[in-house]
């Protein structure tokens, strides 16, 4: 297993170009699916999950090369709707092919998906979904079998604004019978970025942005050009990373309007910020201040970086409590952060945060994607060395993350 040897103390300096957006990429290729014939996907990233998506994808039948972080996919002959679990087991988002699959054959047959392991994440959500469109879901040997001879337009509200469950409903609706009205949907701008896809195939979808998203049903779709959103959650991260080493950075090809809250968050702790068209400066020049955060459904502060800011907090002046209410499962870097010398107590759902002056170098390991970047930027700002463990994770969400690093200043090198 891989791993990243890290000396801490140097505060990080420079410029990041930000890559696309994972979250929204990998439904986006999934929904090629959908229309077929030949789509050139721009401003994909090159990670472990968009090439196990591009496996997926070739699995089912779609012929896809994947260069310059453009992946061109011929879903011409996509004839084996099928998800297997060697795949779905790694990434979550693997179960998006539910939908596409649905609308396209009327039949999928898709593994209970894996993925990051924290958390309760049911998949209720995309099959209630389903059969409120008139699939018959069952499950047999560990896969979800749904089929159904025309899936037929409907109003469905979601219990919770899943962004998962949104994206499937939205795929499978697009070529449904009549209209579809899915009510309390996810607002994210993963959401948004899909429906500009969708509707550039030629689906008919209106309420972008919004918690209700109405889908006229048409009867076929085609290929596009389509060029994949900055990824806001990588924005977020190098933020924090510079806030946390008391630096200056610049971000570029950055969507501001997509990390309000964010930003806010961050001139709370002392940051100075300054935004320009897709591209965002921030300057800190002491030490964090402490505050209270709540990680909430968009436009919150997103729980994918929940665990970053605590790492941030860690090392403010005094007490600080971040909440997450999307999931109340997901702080299982704060033992890790612990290791590194910072003062967490668990209060149920909330992290109560004694700020230290100085965390301590020592070895860690990656739970998932995002508590593995809080590591990360725990151990560059840690006096001595530390060792960052199972950073395979990471690589499912960041593009060249320790060469960014390195270009800022940091200390870090990846070891066998």
């Amino acid at each position: 297993m891989e791993k990243f040897i890290i000396e801490g103390g140097n505060s990080l300096n420079g410029t990041v170009e930000i890559s696309g957006a994972k979250n929204a990429a990998l439904p986006v290729l999934i929904a090629t699916i959908l229309a077929p014939g030949v789509h050139t996907i721009r401003n994909v990233p090159n990670l472990r999950d968009t090439r196990t998506t591009k496996k997926l994808l070739e699995i089912i039948g779609a012929k896809v090369t994947f260069e310059n972080n453009i992946m061109q996919i011929d879903t011409t002959n996509c004839d084996n709707p099928v998800a297997p679990y060697d795949l779905v087991k790694t990434m979550r988002a693997s179960f998006y092919v539910l939908g596409p699959l649905l609308g396209r054959y009327g039949t999928a047959t898709v593994s209970l998906p894996g993925g990051c392991a924290w958390g309760p994440r049911p998949v209720d959500i995309h099959l209630s979904a389903m059969e409120a469109l008139g699939a018959k879901v069952d499950l047999a040997s560990g896969n979800i079998v749904a089929t159904v001879d025309k899936l037929v337009g409907t109003e469905f509200e979601m219990r919770f604004p899943s962004v998962g469950a949104t994206g499937n409903m939205l795929m499978a609706a697009v070529l449904a019978e009549g209209t579809t009205i899915i009510k309390n949907a996810a607002k994210e701008p993963e959401i948004s970025c899909l429906v500009d896809f969708l509707n550039e195939t030629g689906a008919k979808i209106s309420g972008k942005g919004t918690a209700e998203l109405t889908i006229e049903g048409v009867n076929e779709l085609h290929p596009v050009d389509f060029s994949i959103i900055p990824d806001r959650i990588e924005a977020g991260t190098f933020l924090i990373a510079a806030a946390i080493t008391q630096g200056e950075i610049t971000l570029k090809n950055v969507e501001p309007d997509h990390l309000g809250k964010v930003l806010e968050i961050l001139e709370q702790v002392g940051a100075e910020i300054q935004i320009r068209q897709n591209e965002i400066r921030l300057k800190q020049e002491n030490r964090p201040k402490s505050i209270n955060a709540v990680a909430e459904v968009y436009p919150g502060f997103p729980t994918d970086l929940q665990p970053q800011l605590i790492a941030l907090l860690s090392v403010a002046k005094g007490n600080s409590r971040v909440i997450d209410t999307v999931y109340n499962d997901r702080f299982k870097h704060v033992p890790e952060l612990v290791r590194l010398g910072a003062k967490i107590a668990m209060d149920d759902n909330m992290a109560v945060i004694s700020g230290v002056k100085q965390l301590a170098g020592g070895p860690v390991m990656c739970p998932d994607i995002r508590a593995g970047a809080a590591l990360v930027l725990a151990a560059l700002v840690a006096e001595g060395t530390s060792v960052v463990d199972r950073i395979y994770h990471i690589d499912r969400g960041y593009e060249n993350f320790e060469e960014n690093l390195t270009n800022l200043g940091g200390t870090i090198r990846r070891s066998d």
